[in-house]
């Protein structure tokens, strides 16, 4: 007996250290801190073990020296271009554009996103198109292919993929492909031997040092990037799997964005893949010109920005972007997300938009794929609901869509959720294009998809059966976690 109560009595003292950690040495975000300190004192061993693996804060400074001199660099060229938005000297393509001036400076001073105009973009929302597209591509590649995603799997895709990237290696083309350990955790060594027999190169970001236990469990590279030759790259939400072809007997369908770019705006993608390299590599691969071939670049019309966020910055640049377009929309707003785990700034902004007169309306699926995250997802629908906002619910097999579209005239389609998670704790990038022709055909695939939703309504939602509403409110304490 006395063991247990010595036993018991670490565990307080461990949980009471961890408790003032939490809260004076780490400064989380209060709803965050508020969460971690009900695990701790509620489910004392098992919290304890969960701070270890899922609490841990990333260290920045041992980050940004992986990094090396890679931000500064990028640093120099953008000061020219910050200049150039405040004298007026910067040029839009698009007249309509021209009052997002802001925003970009915002991007370029806290996320190092160049502003690039000479840019083509083609929408996929539709797997075999876009992996289509993607082969033809890996086929044709000449000098080099980046890829780095955040779920790869050893099925039909999967291994069409890494025989056609072994093929390029073979045909002497540089070939790195970097995946994430936790996203792809049922991939084997298998899968990557003959490609790296051949002299392909295949690395996990953040690997588990110790067997079965990750310490950086919650820091993910959720991006999912290829670039081909400096001059062709793809951004979006499809993963690899048979699943984002719509095989799945789970989810049936599957319905995506992800895009297609050509121009200058791929060179920031060139540089996002190789500083996410040397962190995962522990290596300095240069910022090399025969990676960046600026006089080949194909030239376009579209303006557009690449964002990166994750937590070796002190922004969070992805959620403020969208943010601040929020708050700059006259007429409309359409958002498209998995999951929808809003903090209090992303919340205030879209009711205030809504009680502002904006037609504000978002679109989730209906099929779930994780219980809690759904759950959270929908305790938030009442609040959008009593302002104003209209909500749908996507019902022909599984909306993975992460797009922003504000008034027709700017978007965003990238790998980041609405949720606390994507903007804060795991590595992503999303595409931010100021072009009225780009965001009118995200509106009408906005549009397309109605025909395969549902509107939640405010009297619907307020007649859900009480069992939702238990399971909404105990995922919505441990959103800030999820």
């Amino acid at each position: 007996m006395n063991i247990l109560q010595n036993l018991y009595i670490i565990v307080m003292v461990l949980n009471i250290f961890l408790a003032l950690t939490v809260i004076f040495l780490e400064r989380r975000n209060i709803s965050a801190t508020w969460s971690w300190i009900m695990i701790l004192f509620f489910i004392p061993i098992f919290g304890f073990i969960l701070y270890l693996v899922l609490g841990q804060k990333l260290k920045k400074r041992k980050l940004h020296k992986l990094l090396g001199d890679h931000r500064v660099i990028i640093q120099n060229t953008l000061q020219n271009q910050k200049s150039q938005i405040r004298s007026g000297e910067l040029r839009f393509t698009d007249p309509e554009t021209e009052s997002y001036r802001e925003v970009i400076y915002m991007n370029l001073r806290t996320g190092y996103s160049l502003y690039t105009s000479n840019n083509e973009i083609e929408i996929f929302i539709d797997g075999n198109q876009k992996f289509d597209s993607l082969l033809d591509d890996i086929a044709a590649a000449s000098h080099h292919i980046h890829l780095v995603y955040y779920i790869v799997r050893d099925d039909d895709l999967g291994r069409r993929l890494i025989h056609a990237l072994t093929e390029k290696v073979k045909q002497g083309v540089q070939v790195r492909f970097l995946y994430d350990h936790i996203g792809s955790s049922r991939l084997t060594k298998r899968f990557f031997a003959e490609f790296t027999a051949a002299g392909g190169e295949a690395i996990a970001f953040f690997p588990s040092r110790i067997p079965y236990l990750n310490l950086k469990i919650n820091y993910r590279n959720h991006r999912k990037l290829v670039i081909v030759d400096g001059k062709i790259g793809y951004i979006g939400g499809f993963n690899i799997g048979d699943e984002y072809l719509g095989l799945s007997k789970q989810f049936g369908p599957w319905r995506d964005t992800h895009l297609k770019i050509y121009g200058g705006a791929v060179l920031q993608m060139q540089a996002q893949f190789l500083m996410d390299w040397n962190v995962a590599t522990h290596s300095t691969l240069d910022l090399n010109e025969q990676y960046f071939p600026i006089e080949e670049v194909k030239q376009g019309t579209i303006g557009m920005q690449l964002v990166a966020s994750g937590p070796d910055s002190e922004y969070q640049q992805i959620k403020e972007a969208y943010i601040k377009l929020i708050y700059k929309a006259h007429h409309s707003i359409c958002l498209q997300t998995p999951y929808f785990i809003p903090d209090e700034s992303l919340m205030t902004a879209l009711k205030v938009a809504s009680n502002c007169g904006v037609e504000v309306r978002i679109m989730l699926p209906r099929k779930p794929d994780h219980f809690f995250v759904h759950w959270a997802t929908h305790s938030y629908l009442g609040e959008l609901l009593e302002a104003g906002v209209k909500c749908y619910l996507y019902d022909n097999g599984f909306l993975h869509a992460k797009t922003l579209v504000v008034d027709g005239k700017v978007a965003s389609v990238g790998t980041a959720n609405l949720d606390i998670r994507s903007f804060k704790l795991n590595f992503e990038m999303n595409a931010f294009i100021y072009d009225t022709q780009t965001a009118k055909n995200l509106n009408r695939i906005f549009d397309q998809d109605l025909a395969y939703s549902e509107e939640l309504t405010l009297e619907m939602y307020n007649k859900r059966p009480r069992s939702n509403r238990f399971k909404e409110s105990i995922s919505r304490l441990l959103s800030p976690i999820l």
